[in-house]
This record gives C-alpha cells, structure tokens and sequence, in this order.
C-alpha cells in the first residue's frame, strides 16, 4: 500500500502545534496590501495583520495560490516524503481559486497520484476535515478510507458565526446571499453561516454580546441533543468574547475536543475583526 500525505492551504487555520505533530505541509494563500505582498502565516502573521488593519487606510486584498505554485509544492511534497500519493482538502471553491489551481496543477503531474477535495467550508471547518485524514494517514488506513472519513465529516460539518459587519465581507466579493442583509443599523449584528461552500445569511440580532448568544443558541439547536465530536471557537481579535464563548460551549456540551483559533490574515481580510463563530460536526 502506497502511503499517502495530507495537505491543505493557509486558510484551515490548524493551530501550529496540531500541523507539527500531523506533519502537515500547508501552502499559503496571499496578502496583498498596497505594493507589499505577503504569504499568509509565513510573511504576516495574526496578531501583527489586525494591528496594520486597525492603524492603515488602506485596506488588502488576497489571492490564491498560483497552479504554478502548486506544482512545485505538490512536487516537494512528493520528494520529501517520497510518496506518489497526496490528498490535498482546501478551501471552498465557492470562497477561493485555490481548489481550481490546485485541479490544473494535477493535471500536468500525471506521474502522481493526487486527490483533491473541496472541503465547502474554511478556517477549522476545513481543519477539522484536514485532521480527520490525517488521523486515517497516521493509522495506516488506505487512501479511500481517508477520502470517505473527510467526506463524512465535510457533509456534517456546520459554520455559524457573528460579524460587526458585512463592509469586508462586501469589499472582498465573499458576501453571497448576506448581500441582503446590507445597509442594516450599526447595532444589528448579521448572524451567518456556511451553506453549501458560500457565506449565507442566518438572521440579525440587536447588539454584539446577544449576537454570542445567539451562535451558542444555534449550535445547541443544530447539535439536537447529540453530542460533540469536535467544536472549533474561530475569532478576529476577539479573544475576550471567544473564551466567553468556550465557556457557554463547555457548560453545554463538556466537549472532548475543543479548539480555539484566531482567523489568519487572509481569512481575516473578508471577515473583518470582531468575527467569532464556531464550526463543528456531531457524533455519530
């Protein structure tokens, strides 16, 4: 059997320790910001991104990886761990290119065996499945093991989450059906989720602490009694509100596996500071 080596992108915002300990190679998205460019969590990092946000006027931009880029990654993927067989999972393509490039560099490396999954999701929504074939790659499962695992868990999986407001998500073109929800007073906070790959809209909810609530409310109304198998508190500089939100989830659910990211610069260009929300799926 022919190991195979998971990989993603930049944007499943995997704590570092977890991509040390899975070994998992990332390539990143970028930054652009005026005439600098930056690779996502390599060139900029979180904390240093939202205090540029906050003190410059202008405002960054972000791109995929090219299929060139691509190439010479899932190249020295290949050499490095000397395999032929690579399961790359990355951002929705509904969200990014990168998928689309990822799919033309395969298709001028007919000498390895790559299979590509649109995760239909971002941050530890995509995470969360990139650890899933991790764990199969570990344990010795098969290639198609793992493929079925992270599509059992992309099919469960849920993104719910609160923003200040829709101005990035409007000015980086990822606000999809939440377009309604322009223009709305400042002290309504938009609830949103993920729906089949794109950012959609859940309902408003006056006033920022009600708008925590309300993702919890949601998460215990999705999860119907069932429990946990992983839950992931996702945030923008909103470190105060996520570790109150750890506690609300903790005294609701106790989850065996819990964690806590800050959305990395790319991410955080759409979604804005002060984003919180959580991505989770339930147990079988």
């Amino acid at each position: 059997m022919n190991r195979f080596v998971v990989v993603t992108d930049s944007t499943a915002n995997l704590p570092p320790e977890l991509v040390a300990e899975y070994d998992i190679p990332i390539i990143p998205l970028t930054v652009h910001w005026g005439e600098e460019t930056y690779l996502d969590g390599i060139d900029l990092d979180a904390p240093t991104f939202y205090k540029w946000l906050q003190e410059r006027q202008t405002f960054p931009t972000t791109s995929q990886p090219s299929p060139g880029a691509f190439i010479e990654f899932f190249r020295s993927v290949a050499e490095k761990y000397e395999t032929t067989h690579i399961l790359g999972i990355f951002i929705s393509a509904e969200l990014s290119g990168t998928l689309a490039s990822a799919i033309q560099a395969k298709a001028e490396m007919p000498d390895l065996h790559i299979e590509l999954i649109d995760s239909r999701s971002v941050s530890m929504g995509l995470g969360m499945q990139v650890l899933v074939a991790a764990r199969a790659a570990r344990e010795g499962q098969p290639l198609e093991v793992a493929i079925e695992r992270v599509q059992h868990v992309r099919d469960n999986m849920q993104i719910v989450f609160a923003v200040d407001t829709l101005e990035y998500l409007h000015r980086g073109g990822r606000i999809g059906g939440a377009a309604r929800l322009l223009g709305t007073a400042l002290n309504l906070k938009p609830v949103l989720h993920i729906e089949d790959g794109k950012v959609m809209p859940l309902e408003k909810v006056r006033m920022r602490r009600k708008s925590l609530q309300r993702v919890v409310e949601i998460l215990k109304e999705r999860a119907d009694g069932r429990p946990l198998a992983a839950v992931a508190v996702i945030h923008a500089q909103a470190e105060e509100d996520a570790n109150l939100m750890q506690g609300w989830i903790k005294e609701l659910f106790a989850p065996e596996v819990m964690y806590c990211t800050l959305l990395t610069p790319v991410v955080g260009t759409h979604a804005g500071p002060g984003t919180i929300g959580v991505a989770f799926y339930v147990a079988d």
